[in-house]
Parts: structure tokens; C-alpha cells; sequence
């Protein structure tokens, strides 16, 4: 496995905003997390990898990351002055899982995934690849009307 190093993703804020994903541990399995500024531990983001030998001899190789939503209560204070701290409303978590033969090749496992990423990246009947664009790659998954953008983005969640 190559040297844990920090990691740069850019978020859906306007402007974007970078995040650095510091590498904090590599046993039990590789970890990184983001350290912003008066973001508390458990506001921070995080990033998992594992590779997991399954019963038949093929390997799960998985990539999760959490990101947390905050939200912050009584942002006006009371008439005391108190302001109650920010806290995790919610976590949003995407895990993607590559199932591969011991068999495979290098060349396999690079080709199934640029497949997967120009699906997710809202492949079409006009575009065989996808809108992947680094500054505007947000807005492009939630204006999508390509079927794989959609699956995530748009899902009505049932009460």
C-alpha cells in the first residue's frame, strides 16, 4: 500500500471550499478525517478504507466516507447571552465497494471503476462519461437528469 498522505477534496459550498483529510491511522485499516477549525471531533469528516478476503477467495475492497451535518440551536442566544453549541444533526454516509476475482488484473479493477465513476459522473446517450468537473461537480449531480446522479441525489425518502 502506498504512504498515507493528506488528501484534498473540495466541497459544495460557494465557494468551494477545500478540505484536507489528514491521515490518522493505517491499522486496523487505512483512516483519514478532517481537522477544521472550530468544528468539534465529531463534526469532522471521515474516511475509511478497507480490503476484506471473502469466504470464496475474491476481495472486497471498500472506500466509506461520513460526512457530518451540523447544526447549531439557538443560534441568537438567550436573553442570558447563552449560545448552545454546535452538534451532529445528521451523517451522511457513501460507501463504494469493488468485488474482485483474485484472478484480476490491475487493468480489470481500473477499467470497472472509471466505468462506475463516469456513471455516478452522469453518463448519458450523449455523453459517454460523464459531467465530472472539479469546480462544479455538486451542481452538476444535483441538476442532473442522467439516472445514476439522479439514484442519489433525487430519492424521496418514505415516512
Amino acid at each position: 500500500m502506498a504512504a498515507m498522505t493528506n488528501l484534498l477534496v473540495k466541497d459544495d459550498a460557494n465557494p468551494l471550499v477545500e478540505l484536507t483529510f489528514v491521515p490518522i491511522t493505517d491499522t486496523p485499516e487505512p483512516f483519514w478525517r478532517t481537522n477544521m477549525a472550530g468544528v468539534p471531533y465529531e463534526g469532522q469528516a471521515r474516511l475509511i478504507q478497507s480490503v476484506v478476503k471473502q469466504k470464496n477467495g475474491s476481495y472486497k475492497v471498500t472506500v466509506k466516507l461520513e460526512v457530518p451535518v451540523m447544526e447549531t440551536l439557538g443560534a441568537s442566544g438567550t436573553s442570558f447571552g447563552y449560545v448552545a453549541p454546535a452538534k451532529v444533526a445528521y451523517v451522511t454516509t457513501a460507501i463504494l465497494s469493488l468485488f474482485v476475482n483474485q484472478r484480476s488484473t490491475i487493468a480489470d479493477r481500473a477499467n470497472t471503476i472509471k466505468m462506475m465513476l463516469g456513471l455516478i459522473g452522469g453518463a448519458t446517450s450523449t455523453s459517454a462519461t460523464g459531467q465530472i468537473n472539479g469546480s462544479s461537480a455538486a451542481d452538476t449531480y444535483k441538476n442532473s437528469i442522467a439516472s445514476m446522479p439522479l439514484l442519489f441525489t433525487s430519492l424521496v425518502l418514505a415516512n
